[in-house]
């Protein structure tokens, strides 16, 4: 065994290996703080014939033991991943996966487990570190080094890896990942910062991934393992080459530039049929059929490699996009409010061939997401969900549950979003925003920003603001590059970079970037940025042409909800014995209510508005306080010869004499209001009442809805 011991970020950090895991190729254990992570990298030493894509798993295993707490549900023992488990899977699998050699294939896995975790550490960031150590100091190909670190942004500094206590009063929770020469990934969210500030963020995070990265390197200068061989593939070049021959750059150049995406994919597909086609005719003979078929491979690779050279030379050489686009110019966008009937808001956001329509359902407080994972335990009022049907791109595959990929992109709206949203106390609902992707050329995530903001506020939530989001491109050639606004399927597939941006006018609310090539530097970001944000403007402003404000009113289809506050030692009086009261108050009003100890605030809902009105007042009503000098209307219920029983409040009643009343009690029937003074209170709890002539008739409650009577 091994191990390193330093002090980095305020915090110390032990590394050890050789302890456990040792039938692993790689395993290293990594106790940050008061935390311990366990990473694995295996493989298969042979390669899996015919793939030709890295076939790399990564899993991030949350145990609850390494919070002290139990899991939750009847089984008691952990089950599939959990959403923030598969985005902590994510988070490690996206900076490590451009850094294995070209020509590797061989199946591979890394498994993150935490064994003890405190939540200050930001165990899962330092998962990326721990599978990049793991793969150096196995026999796994792999190239160079690459670390992350969490950012927050505290008046005016920024920390790398914040405590939960700083992250309550940060601008900024971003996770940075990177090699010693360039940032790789970036993952986070904002208040309303401006391009400036992320910038420096991003660069700040850049100086702690090379401390990070310096203990890596000293480690694996300590440790002999001999890599694997990569075995080099041998291309038939004179095939290849014969091939080429046949190949007219005018004509690929003319399919790439076909207007549409279906019909683009058509037309390379049958200039690739007629080159094939071609070769075979003339070259067939010349390479036997047998040859040909264990080679033709090689050639499907050179043509979608002259269709990648080519699509990159138009934009870098001729300034001209697959769809005719310049670099800084926006496909075409259309946006629509209010186009599904009954939903509590809807809005079908258009950009270009991607199109998602957003939809907004409001609920009560019970419709909550209970969350149990080892990184949060509680309530989520708010939710954004992102589905990507096959039909959207025109395909037809098996529907298998939740993708990884629709958790991520969901999870990347929401965040866009999230610190926008009222607070419980202006807004009481509970809110699910769900993006369908309808069609997909490109950019479905920031489609989904998009339309969620537009059917929030065509739902009537009290958002102050819209947020846009942008996708941008990347191609760099030799020296030069070109930054790309609003990036197609193809320029996301064949460029360099994607990095996503959402704000409103007034900043960046989240962002996410992956890069394919170690190159981008801080020019390069400045100008993704502010390029981001004039085309976020730009969105923006057909946004508020749609919808400028949220509508004031909620769909009639929307559960009515209000709020009262009583007093803290009267809630018993509204809850009952074993529930009665509260119980019959839902039964009576046909509501719900959920009454929060702390601070007494009582919320109660119901399809029927008047009648959540109606619950609000006979609650308030059991907790009122009479005094003497009261003016209260109140119900009665009973007649008799010498005066008028009326009820005060629920479970209060007294007495109105008919010297106080000056007319005959017989003239009254129960059920009758009437306005009445409170004269006195006895001190033995009676009242003594005086009509203050007003009457309100009202048919008797003698029947209940179970049957039941009532004086």
């Amino acid at each position: 065994m091994k191990y390193w011991e330093k002090e980095i970020f305020g915090r110390k950090i032990r590394i050890e290996t050789g302890k456990m895991a040792k039938q692993s190729l790689g395993s290293v254990l990594i106790n940050f703080n008061e935390s311990s992570l366990l990473v694995t990298a295996n493989a298969n030493e042979k390669s899996k014939p015919d793939v030709d894509f890295m076939p790399l798993t990564v899993e991030f295993q949350e145990r609850f033991y390494a919070i002290g707490r139990f899991p939750g549900g009847f089984m008691k023992r952990e089950g599939k991943p959990s959403d923030e488990a598969i985005l902590a899977s994510r988070l490690i699998d996206r900076p490590i996966r451009p850094l294995f050699p070209k020509d590797f294939h061989n199946e591979v896995q890394i498994i993150s487990t935490v064994f003890s975790m405190l939540p200050d550490d930001s165990i899962e960031t330092w998962g990326i570190a721990g599978a990049s150590l793991a793969l150096n100091i196995s026999p796994i190909p792999f190239e160079g080094f690459v670390a992350g670190v969490r950012i927050g942004y505290v008046d005016g500094s920024y920390i790398a890896f914040p405590t939960q206590e700083q992250l309550k009063n940060s601008r900024m929770d971003v996770v940075v990942a990177g090699t010693k020469d360039a940032v790789t990934m970036v993952e986070g969210e904002s208040l309303e910062v401006t391009e400036e500030e992320m910038v420096k963020a991003i660069m700040f995070a850049h100086d702690a991934i090379k401390q990070i990265i310096s203990i890596q390197e000293e480690i694996r200068s300590e440790i002999a393992v001999e890599k694997w061989v990569i075995k080099n593939i041998e291309y038939p070049c004179e095939f290849i080459n014969d091939f080429k021959s046949l190949m007219n750059e005018a004509l690929l150049k003319k399919a790439i530039l076909t207007k549409g995406k279906k019909a683009r994919d058509n037309a390379i597909s049958e200039y690739k049929e007629k080159v094939f086609t071609d070769f075979e005719e003339k070259y067939l003979e010349k390479w036997t059929e047998d040859f040909y078929d264990s080679k033709a491979r090689f050639l499907n690779e050179f043509f979608e490699d002259e269709v990648k050279k080519t699509m990159r030379k138009m934009i870098v050489e001729d300034n001209t996009r697959v769809d005719g686009r310049n670099p800084d110019e926006i496909r075409p966008i259309t946006c629509e409010t209010h186009v599904i009937p009954r939903l509590h808001g809807s809005a079908l956001f258009t950009r270009g061939e991607t199109q998602s329509l957003g939809t907004v359902t409001l609920g009560i407080s019970m419709d909550v997401q209970f969350v149990d994972t080892i990184f949060t335990e509680g309530e989520k009022r708010f939710m954004l969900h992102y589905n990507f049907p096959p039909y959207s791109t025109g395909e037809v595959k098996s529907l298998r549950g939740i993708s990884r990929r629709e958790i991520g992109h969901g999870h990347l709206a929401e965040r866009a979003h999230k610190n926008l949203i009222p607070d419980e106390k202006e807004f009481p609902y509970t809110i699910r925003v769900v993006s369908e992707i309808l069609e997909s050329n490109g950019s479905s995530s920031m489609a989904s920003v998009c339309s969620a903001s537009l059917a929030l506020m065509d739902a009537g939530v009290p958002i102050k603001k819209h947020v846009a989001g942008i996708a941008m491109g990347l191609i760099f050639e030799e020296e030069k590059f070109v930054v790309l606004t609003d990036i197609l399927g193809m320029e996301d597939h064949l460029g360099d970079m994607d990095f996503k941006v959402t704000g409103t006018r007034d900043g960046i609310t989240a962002f996410q970037m992956d890069v394919k090539v170690a190159k981008v530097n801080e020019e390069v970001l400045r100008e993704a940025l502010e390029k981001a944000r004039i085309g976020r403007e730009k969105i923006l402003n057909l946004m508020y042409e749609a919808i400028p404000q949220a509508r004031e009113e909620l769909s009639p289809y929307v559960p009515a909800m209000l709020i009262t506050t009583i007093p803290t030692e009267k809630i018993g009086e509204v809850i009952g014995p074993g529930g009665k009261v509260i119980k019959e108050i839902n039964r009576r009003f046909d509501v719900e209510t959920e009454i929060q100890d702390e601070g007494g605030i009582v919320k109660v809902s119901g399809q029927d508005k008047e009648k959540v009105k109606a619950a609000i007042r006979y609650i308030e009503s059991i907790v009122r306080v009479i005094k003497k000098g009261d003016i209260i209307e109140g119900e009665i219920l009973r007649v008799e010869p010498y005066g008028l029983f009326v009820e005060l409040s629920p479970g209060k009643s007294g007495l109105l004499h008919g010297s106080n009343l000056g007319e005959d009690p017989k003239k009254y029937k129960v059920g009758d209001f009437i306005k009445i003074e409170v004269l006195s209170i006895e001190d033995n709890g009676k009242f003594q009442l005086k009509k203050e002539g007003f009457v309100k008739k009202n048919v008797p409650r003698e029947k209940e809805n179970d049957g039941g009577t009532k004086e």
